[in-house]
């Protein structure tokens, strides 16, 4: 259950304290408070979660294995600090008495330090919305486990090289077919992701986004068109990342390319043949067991997959399949490229119609 937190004190712990007050108001705005009965865990010996984690009330028990190694009161100087802090985790953290913690994004608390440092950037809060809006967007996109794997220099690096745009109802983000030159996250509103087809030329609804969210690594991946047209459904307020800075700073860390050997070796210890090409091309040749769903559905298709199962991805080059893996990465699914698409694929592993 969250609880009423005192801003003052949050103010007070370390390195929040060195924060201007607009930012450091801004991550009080951000966070609540838990809390924890006696002998429950705040977290374990070797959890990897990336936050900052404070003791506000109570008696909190450092444990090494069966052992405890140091008792930490709130308000002590050592509860000043954010508990056993490292990744993985040093210690376990147990509630000696009750207790009331709070828990803050490391990236983002580390981004805020280097901004009010730096003193190149003040952070904007967002408005309230409805729904899942309320959700803010920086919030969103750095608890996204892909994120952990970009070294921290490149999220800092992304984030100051956003910029902000402005929509209104009705407006187009992109359009279909049109060249792709930026990658977008959505800090307010919902967009509408359509497709026109022969059948359709009025656009096939294929997704809804919102706060959060993002798009148009497609084309920047593949160097290719946009594939589908992004319609504003509110008045909306988008960052966007150029081409040139999405690829170096986010695409390849997320990417995980492997051979076909290497990609046989995690099929055989329980992963998935995945093939994002057209049913038509899936059928013509494909690797023996595979599954398939065309890039363009995967948007729309990827919570149907198992976000416990790891995904060996191809295409006939890899430009599609590398797009499909940075999708996956964002919704905390592990996935991996192979090199060089199908046609690395051993003869006698292949299928034809």
């Amino acid at each position: 259950m969250s609880l009423e937190i005192d801003p003052k004190q949050i103010k007070s712990l370390s390195p929040i304290n060195s924060l201007n007050p607009e930012n450091a108001q801004e991550l009080v705005n951000k966070i609540s408070a838990v809390a924890v009965k006696p002998g429950h865990y705040v977290f374990k010996k070797g959890d990897a979660d990336k936050f900052h984690v404070y003791l506000l009330k109570g008696e909190i028990e450092l444990v090494d294995d069966k052992k405890v190694v140091k008792v930490i009161k709130a308000g002590s100087p050592d509860g000043l600090q954010p508990l056993a802090h490292g990744f993985p985790r040093p210690l376990a953290a147990r509630a000696k008495s009750a207790a009331v913690v709070t828990k803050i994004n490391s990236d983002m608390l580390d981004i805020m330090l280097t901004w009010d440092q730096t003193g190149s950037y003040t952070v904007e809060g967002v408005d309230d919305e409805e729904d899942d809006d309320e959700t803010d967007w920086m919030t969103r996109i750095l608890q996204t486990r892909a994120f952990h794997r970009i070294p921290p220099a490149n999220i800092q690096a992304m984030f100051m090289r956003m910029e902000s745009v402005s929509f209104k109802p009705g407006e187009k983000v992109i359009e279909q077919d049109a060249e792709g030159d930026y990658f977008y996250i959505i800090k307010e509103g919902r967009c509408l992701v359509t497709r026109a087809t022969p059948a359709n030329p009025n656009g096939v609804k294929l997704a809804t986004l919102s706060v959060g969210d993002s798009f148009g690594e497609e084309a920047l991946i593949s160097d290719s068109k946009r594939n589908a047209t992004i319609t504003m459904l509110s008045e909306g307020h988008l960052m966007r990342l150029n081409k040139e800075d999405f690829n170096s700073l986010l695409n390849e860390p997320l990417l995980n390319w492997v051979d076909y050997a290497e990609a046989k070796t995690l099929v055989e210890a329980g992963a998935v043949w995945f093939d994002v090409r057209l049913p038509t091309e899936h059928k013509a040749n494909h690797i023996k067991n595979s599954i398939n769903i065309p890039l363009i559905f995967l948007r729309m298709k990827a919570n149907s997959l198992d976000n416990k199962k790891k995904y060996v991805i191809y295409c006939d080059t890899g430009r599609r399949s590398s797009a499909a893996s940075f999708l996956l990465n964002e919704k905390d699914i592990e996935s991996y490229v192979l090199k060089d698409g199908v046609d690395s694929a051993d003869a006698g592993d292949l299928v034809s119609a």
